[in-house]
């Protein structure tokens, strides 16, 4: 895919509207960079001008805060908000509910003060602006969909209908889990714990949260997450279903189900 980073705009006195942070997940992980890719593909369909850090782009420095190390975490964070500040980038949109409640919530006492957007909230803007426009009769039509609401997404930051509405507008049967919205359940892979062995105990929090999420009867478990998402499919592995249920991202369903 051709996408032109900030410097390449810079150096034409070029400014695009948004600057996409992919972050660590989304740029390493195979998974989650198919969510960059069908992210990019809206963003290009719905003719948003954007652009990425590319190599430029450093880790936002989340995980090592919620680890416990503060001096790594403003060392990462004063290097991206340096860098972001020289190229006069006003806003933000990222895949990563992590990067977006850092970049938004965290960034601006040091300096780094954005108008920064989840990718969920973004696109119901471009459906609600009618920019992108889902076809009738798409992939997901009368699917039984259950949606996982990430932590730093939703207790975070209480963004609970962004996601729903454009699930809604892909005319699935929405069937929601016990605990959803405010009662929700992390996956288990939040605070750092992405990257550490677990502790003891009975059962894996995925596992138990995966369960919740097939009790549903669903096909589609709907993640806006990376790291959800990792812990989701790990969990439905567990229980051998991942022949008959998938573990999408928002950004994935738009992009199958988006009119050419």
């Amino acid at each position: 895919m051709q996408i032109r980073s900030m410097a390449e705009y810079a150096a034409s006195n070029e400014s695009p509207e948004v600057l996409f942070f992919v972050g660590c997940a989304g740029s390493f992980d195979q998974r989650a960079q198919k969510v960059t890719k069908a992210f990019a593909q809206i963003l290009d369909k719905a003719g948003v001008k954007f652009a990425i850090l590319g190599k430029e782009e450093g880790c936002t420095g989340d995980p090592a805060r919620r680890a416990g190390n503060e001096f790594l975490f403003q060392m990462m964070a004063y290097n991206n908000i340096n860098l972001m500040n020289s190229y006069g980038v006003k806003k933000i949109v990222t895949t990563c509910p992590h990067c977006f409640n850092v970049l938004k919530n965290e960034y601006p006492v040091l300096g780094g003060n954005y108008e920064v957007m989840h990718h969920t909230t973004f696109l119901e803007n471009l459906l609600k602006e009618g920019k992108i426009r889902i076809k009738g009769g798409g992939s997901f039509q009368g699917k039984k969909i259950t949606y996982h609401d990430s932590c730093y997404l939703g207790r975070g930051n209480n963004i609970y209908e962004a996601p729903r509405e454009v699930l809604a507008a892909l005319e699935g049967e929405l069937i929601e889990m016990g605990r959803c919205k405010s009662n929700g359940m992390c996956c288990g892979a939040g605070g750092a714990q992405m990257f550490k062995e677990e502790e003891q105990g009975t059962t894996r929090v995925n596992f138990e949260r995966a369960e919740q999420a097939l009790s549903t009867g669903s096909s589609v478990i709907a993640s806006n997450c990376p790291f959800c998402m990792t812990m989701l499919t790990d969990g439905v592995k567990n229980k051998e279903k991942e022949d008959s249920v998938k573990v999408l991202d928002i950004a994935e369903m738009v992009a199958q189900s988006m009119q050419d």
